[in-house]
């Protein structure tokens, strides 16, 4: 399609933006056999906005229409250290196809080129095709496959007992932010300090931060929840070991009661699955995490999310 116009989303998209969101997923869902992922409006999405308006203003791009004027897609997209994220992007309905996810998928990526980062990352639904098809033609490498699973969480808490280490798990503070950037640093060979203070100052009140601190007084893992009734998820989570991600999921599972989190586990962590198998969680889909660009393998474990978007 030729007549596309790519410009910077501004606060007067906000509206338009949660529209297109809401539509576009709810539609993909749907036309695929599934539940639609999105309830209570269009309203809803808009904390996508809020949020990236805050944590990376103006850093966010949309596809418009010029006869109309109207959206046709739009993406955020998240510059950190050592590293670019490619956040949620969502294309029209009625503009499947011509051209507009290739369109805004290219922006970002000339982006990143040109401001000298060396990786630009991303974690994608297994189930879509078309934007895997979109990413791997663009020279996206998948490094990684995820379970995502949700657990309901019955009034109670939990039934299970508390897995070993989960006394070590407490609140996060703001001294703690060094520490958890220190530590994905080691496990993933990047930083999200930024990410880490946002979530911790909660000034939308529906974030959480638990860390695990070992005897020592040292950061073993952290983990960030939303409480958002558009964004029922824990994580990104990033641990050393099996561990402290199980300790993690169980605390912050047990402040999130009469809900059921989603939350990914890296398939090839099969005692952690089986641990989350015996709390009652149940499959919903697989993600990609993929790469653009230099990757070096985890040392550790780190559960992405998507809002904000983990690489």
């Amino acid at each position: 399609m030729s007549e596309i116009r790519l410009r910077i989303m501004t606060p007067q998209d906000r509206s338009e933006v949660a529209e297109l969101i809401y539509a576009s997923l709810n539609h993909w869902y749907q036309t695929h056999g599934r539940p639609a992922i999105f309830s209570g409006g269009p309203q809803v999405t808009e904390v996508f906005y809020d949020v990236y308006s805050v944590l990376e203003p103006g850093c966010a791009v949309v596809a418009e229409n010029p006869r109309t004027g109207r959206l046709m897609g739009s993406c955020f997209y998240h510059p950190r250290p050592h590293h670019v994220s490619l956040g949620i992007m969502n294309v029209h309905p009625n503009y499947f196809g011509t051209g507009v996810g290739r369109a805004l998928l290219q922006h970002i990526i000339d982006f990143t080129d040109q401001a000298g980062y060396k990786s630009l990352r991303l974690t994608q639904s297994a189930f879509n095709l078309d934007s895997f098809s979109l990413y791997n033609r663009a020279g996206f490498v998948p490094r990684g496959a995820y379970q995502d699973m949700f657990v309901p969480v019955p009034a109670g808490g939990l039934q299970a007992a508390a897995p070993p280490g989960a006394g070590q798990v407490r609140a996060a503070g703001p001294d703690d932010v060094a520490g958890m950037a220190a530590l994905e640093m080691e496990v993933s060979g990047i930083t999200r300090e930024t990410d880490c203070r946002y979530a911790i100052e909660n000034r939308l009140g529906f974030w959480r931060v638990s860390v695990y601190e070992n005897l020592r007084g040292q950061i073993d893992g952290w983990i960030i929840s939303c409480g958002h009734p558009a964004f029922n998820m824990l994580g990104p989570c990033v641990t050393r070991s099996d561990q402290e991600a199980a300790a993690l999921v169980y605390v912050e599972l047990n402040h999130h009661r009469e809900r059921s989190p989603v939350f990914l586990v890296p398939v090839e962590r099969g005692r952690l699955v089986r641990q989350m198998y015996d709390w009652g969680a149940r499959n919903c889909e697989l993600h990609l995490y993929q790469v653009r660009g230099q990757f070096r393998p985890f040392q550790g474990i780190s559960m992405p999310t998507f809002l904000p978007e983990t690489a």
